[in-house]
């Protein structure tokens, strides 16, 4: 028998040998129907775990889905008022505003802030950081320009507003501004905190202080420091020159750095007034001295 035959007779031999084994599995099934009935049923069994598992795949992913939207909504929804906010003081700007590119020539229309809000009492700017540069308003309360803004719609932005109890022309010994710490943005005072930098009020050392009698009031930063809403620091009026010369020295001791500029009792001081947003009861409190006047 050549090579050839060989190989032939083996597959032969393979095909009946494989025949045999089905003959006999096939045997063993009919003397055991059990076994086929059971191996059904794990395989039911099998589907049943399949689609199970494909209808809860399915749950899982409509939830994921629901709370991907819900949260971009949410976003959305909390971008929204400073988007709205930041445009709307960009208008009052291009409205009031005359200046170059590099801010000399700095002037404001307060004929048009006036129509615009007679609530307008000064415009406030420094130099950096230049965001900073803002209407002033005041209002019966200091709760209004809170959640209004300058053109007193409803919005998380607020406004920049001057204490109820102070008179409107800066002549008083301290006048109190306030405005929000924005956590997204860094509108309004949210960028006050550079003061914490010694370095940076060395290089900044100014704002400016605009008023409808067409006055320009410079202002020298002579404290900046973290403080609680309930400290001496926010006192308002003093009886006697002493009491005043009091408060200036408990305002430079709190602040984060000392500045070598005369304050006395004969000065006129503001105080720019944000939270911190670490503490509820915690402010930054950046204070100037009148230092020029135009």
């Amino acid at each position: 028998m050549d090579r050839e035959e060989k190989k032939t007779e083996e597959r032969r031999r393979r095909r009946q040998a494989h025949r045999r084994k089905r003959a006999e599995n096939a045997k063993k099934s009919e003397k055991n129907p059990d076994n086929s009935v059971s191996a059904e049923k794990k395989g039911a069994k099998k589907r049943r775990k399949r689609a199970a598992f494909n209808a809860g795949s399915t749950v899982v992913l409509i939830a994921a889905v629901c709370v991907f939207v819900f949260s971009l909504y949410q976003l959305v929804m909390m971008l929204v008022p400073y988007y709205s906010g930041g445009k709307e003081y960009d208008e009052i700007k291009a409205l009031a505003i005359t200046a170059d590119k590099d801010g000399e020539g700095f002037s404001v229309d307060f004929d048009a802030l006036l129509k615009e809000n007679p609530d307008t009492v000064a415009w406030i700017r420094f130099d950096e950081p230049s965001v900073i540069s803002y209407p002033v308003v005041k209002s019966s309360d200091n709760e209004e320009y809170l959640t209004k803004t300058f053109t007193e719609n409803d919005n998380k932005l607020g406004a920049i507003f001057m204490d109820m109890r102070n008179n409107s022309d800066f002549l008083d010994m301290n006048t109190f501004i306030y405005g929000h710490n924005m956590r997204i943005g860094g509108e309004m005072f949210s960028q006050l905190k550079e003061y914490e930098s010694e370095e940076f009020c060395k290089e900044h050392p100014y704002f400016y202080i605009y008023t409808p009698d067409g006055k320009v009031r410079t202002y020298t930063v002579f404290s900046a420091g973290v403080v609680k809403d309930t400290a001496e620091n926010y006192e308002i009026s003093y009886q006697t020159d002493e009491d005043f010369e009091n408060y200036i020295k408990t305002c430079r001791e709190s602040s984060n750095y000392t500045v070598d500029v005369e304050v006395n009792a004969q000065s006129k001081i503001v105080s720019l007034s944000t939270c911190t947003n670490v503490q509820d009861d915690e402010r930054f409190l950046v204070q100037g001295v009148l230092t020029a006047e135009d």
